[in-house]
């Protein structure tokens, strides 16, 4: 099980294991934006963990002040009381950062900037920034989130986010990042890579903060996902995870059981967290050793 939280898109998503997602929620992160300075008010970025679950059994609404309720219960009236309150409700979850020098130990602490998911008046809206650092989620999410996880959950905060789209409408962006990894970088002929699936299949883009495409992958309509690509610059933070996931989601939403790959031989160890397994010999193609995996749901 682990969160991902994407600043772009303003969004929370829960996944179980082989990637299955469980829950996507509105969120409403920063308005300063992303930052791990403390004193910048800005939400930090990066691998965490759930290091405490605070308020269990408590009513909605309850009101918490250094991780104590209050005895207040969040209304209106009281709120108009209180007008520049940063209104922390219901349920606490306590983030803690994973990585030395970016957001854990220093300056860049998370914990001890004290960076928690939250809930908030339902009056806040949630899906564009607002927080003073925190994330904020609606009253009912928070507490149907806070059952769903342990401590020690992973939650990843990153800067890209990930949508699904025909082939029209996202084909300049995908054949950007596919030329520039394929074409370019691997040296796979162009008419290998340009083929006839691509108008009938539901393709995935990765974009980042700024709106740029940085990954992409596609679903053929027999279940062979294909096409995974990554920019360099970008591997390592998350964003091949996030492609594979909202791809077997596309798979899960059109009803397709059997899901079936070409991996490059190096990347065999990634598929199979996602329940991926080996089917018969290794094989060159474009002069790059591969292997057919396959997964039933």
């Amino acid at each position: 099980m682990h969160i991902r939280i994407s600043l772009p898109r303003q969004t929370l998503e829960l996944y179980g294991e082989h990637g299955a997602l469980l829950r996507r929620y509105p969120v409403s992160t920063a308005k300063n934006g992303a930052g791990e300075r403390n004193g910048s008010f800005c939400t930090p970025r990066g691998r965490h963990i759930v290091r405490a679950k605070v308020g269990a059994g408590e009513t909605a609404n309850t009101v918490f002040v250094r991780r104590r309720p209050t005895g207040e219960v969040w209304t209106p009236q009281l709120a108009e009381q209180f007008p520049g309150r940063d209104w922390i409700l219901t349920r606490i979850l306590w983030l803690s950062g994973t990585e030395p020098s970016r957001n854990r130990l220093g300056n860049v602490d998370t914990m001890r900037r004290y960076i928690y998911l939250h809930g908030s008046p339902d009056a806040v809206a949630m899906g564009v920034p607002g927080s003073i650092g925190c994330v904020r989620m609606k009253n009912r999410d928070i507490i149907e989130l806070f059952d769903l996880v342990p401590p020690y959950t992973p939650v990843d905060v990153v800067e890209f986010g990930v949508s699904a789209g025909p082939w029209a409408e996202i084909a300049d962006v995908a054949r950007q990042v596919r030329d520039t990894v394929f074409v370019v970088e691997q040296k796979v002929p162009v008419d290998i890579e340009h083929d006839e699936n691509d108008a009938v299949s539901h393709h995935v883009i990765a974009t980042d903060s700024m709106g740029n495409p940085i990954g992409t992958g596609r679903l053929l309509p027999d279940g062979h996902i294909g096409r995974m690509a990554v920019l360099a610059a970008q591997r390592g933070s998350g964003v091949g995870r996030a492609l594979l996931e909202r791809l077997l989601e596309e798979a899960r939403l059109t009803g397709k059981k059997h899901l079936a790959l070409n991996s490059q031989v190096q990347a065999c160890g990634f598929y199979r967290r996602f329940g991926f397994v080996a089917d018969g010999p290794e094989f060159m193609e474009a002069g790059i050793a591969h292997q057919t995996m396959v997964r039933d749901s």
